[in-house]
């Protein structure tokens, strides 16, 4: 009797393992945190060897009580961009895994803007030429670790964002993959003709032989080796994060949409077989149909959302935890006039300026640590805001409620905030692991756990919804002042 699904959701800032039984309800959660490397100002960088060794103390913990026999499958679901190169021969990194905050290629990027292939770009992948992207991390890997080039040259190493790492070394070497969600993300990815696109990767010096094979979101990506837990285990189901989250919400159908609050935040909306250019500042992209096939989805991604609130508490010492937050900005009656924009990366959609720093306006003799913490909260709201009139633009729609969510979302002040910034209705799920769920329900699809996406259509259910009560006038006050904050941090104005 086949009783689990095991998703790995490999985030930025940890790992997070569940246990979904058959009715997608997770019945186990472990998790850890993992190191954050700043080597340089806008620098970020991560161990993909921790991050490996971590699944694997978290594999043996979520499975300590439960025979390996009783799991069907392995989902993976991951922070997309990071960049991680391999010698095949060792499955050792060859430079730490470059993360998708990570702004060291924004010179190299403007270069190619500067010569002209910023639609060439576009009109293939979908995105924008942004340090954000894998692309531009490969060639910074292979331009400056020793001995890479040649290395690459010789057929000796292998690239992959966290996924194929995490794929690579759960079969022990075996399978070197990934799916539409992740190939769609590194910016050398044809999203039209769904394959590496040969022009691309000659703009970016990128050897083809270091890729991965690119497969269906809800296919068989190989076995886990038997030393990993004792039998060899499908790993059959692998979404990006963002696009995990899209099938965990189950918005299959052309029109739905959901936003995730993590690290950063980042809005979905499946177009469904029509590819969509925004004309807003927003990316196109390959989602997941109900079977886990690639479909078409315009995003919105905000680098600094939940991020801003661990900036508090480890950078500024102004929190303790993430949970008081919620009470310290209701403790006040408003921000003070204090904005905080938080462009630590650079500002993604819709303004996508690499070289914008955080900013913080309004500050008088009266502003105190919870205007500051009110205010941060405000600001992850605020950035979503933008997103949401780009989608809205974009598709000529006017949307009525929003699905979310992640980790922040738990945050009953930033959820009512928003929903009074957006003048429609928050729908918060019972399961906020919607990320992981996606990857479970993708893995247990190909593996018959599930006959069909019919089988788990009810195991969304709302726990609550925020129906918005600001006062149109204090809106339009408020979304001036973050319009006012917004420009005097961009450094692109005018391109």
């Amino acid at each position: 009797m086949k009783k689990y699904i095991i998703a790995i959701d490999a985030g930025t800032t940890g790992i997070t393992l569940l246990l979904f039984n058959k009715e997608a309800k997770a019945v186990k959660k472990v998790y850890s945190e993992f190191s954050q490397i700043y080597p340089n100002p806008g620098w970020v960088e991560h161990s993909p060897i921790e991050i490996w060794e971590i699944v694997q103390l978290l594999l043996k913990e979520l499975t300590k009580d439960i025979l390996p026999e009783s799991i069907a499958s392995i989902g993976i679901t991951n922070q997309r961009e990071t960049t991680v190169i391999w010698d095949k021969s060792n499955s050792k990194p060859i430079y730490n895994a470059i993360v998708w905050q990570c702004t060291r290629t924004s010179m190299f990027c403007n270069q190619l803007k500067e010569q002209g292939h910023a639609e060439r770009f576009f009109s293939k992948t979908g995105l924008i030429l942004d340090s954000y992207f894998s692309g531009t991390k490969i060639n910074w890997i292979l331009n400056n670790v020793e001995n890479a080039r040649e290395m690459a040259k010789n057929g000796d190493l292998l690239f992959g964002t966290i996924d194929t790492w995490l794929i690579w070394n759960l079969t022990n070497g075996k399978s070197h993959l990934t799916d539409y969600t992740n190939a769609s993300r590194t910016l050398v990815y044809n999203i039209d003709a769904k394959e590496w696109d040969k022009e691309l990767l000659e703009l970016l010096e990128i050897p083809s032989n270091i890729l991965p094979q690119v497969q269906s979101s809800s296919s068989d990506f190989g076995v886990t080796d038997t030393s990993i837990l004792g039998r060899n285990i499908p790993i059959s189901g692998v979404a990006g994060d963002q696009q995990s989250a899209l099938y965990g919400q189950l918005a299959f159908e052309k029109g739905m949409s959901k936003c995730t609050y993590g690290t950063g935040c980042f809005l979905l909306t499946n177009t469904g077989n029509t590819r969509i250019n925004s004309k807003n500042g927003l990316l196109t992209t390959l989602a997941c149909d109900a079977w886990g096939n690639p479909t078409y989805a315009l995003e919105g991604s905000v680098f600094i959302g939940g991020a801003v609130i661990q900036w508090l508490r480890d950078e500024l010492n102004l929190i303790q935890s993430a949970s008081e937050t919620n009470d310290i900005a209701n403790s006040i009656n408003s921000n003070g006039d204090v904005y905080i924009v938080p462009a630590f990366s650079g500002l993604g959609a819709p303004h996508w300026d690499m070289d914008a720093r955080g900013l913080i306006t309004g500050i008088t003799r009266d502003t105190n640590t919870s205007h500051f913490i009110r205010a941060a909260l405000e600001s992850i709201a605020f950035q979503v805001h933008d997103l949401l009139t780009s989608v809205q633009l974009d598709l000529g729609v006017n949307l009525s409620s929003l699905k979310v969510d992640g980790g922040a979302t738990q945050n009953n002040f930033l959820m009512q905030f928003q929903s009074d910034i957006l003048n429609f209705d928050i729908k918060r799920p019972e399961n906020i692991e919607t990320t992981a769920l996606g990857a479970a329900l993708l893995a247990g699809l190909a593996v018959k756990f599930w006959a069909s996406p019919n089988d788990f259509k009810d195991t969304i259910k709302v726990n609550k919804s925020f129906t918005p009560s600001m006062d149109n006038t204090l809106r339009t006050s408020l979304l001036l002042g973050w319009s006012d904050a917004i420009s005097r941090t961009l450094t692109n104005k005018g391109k």
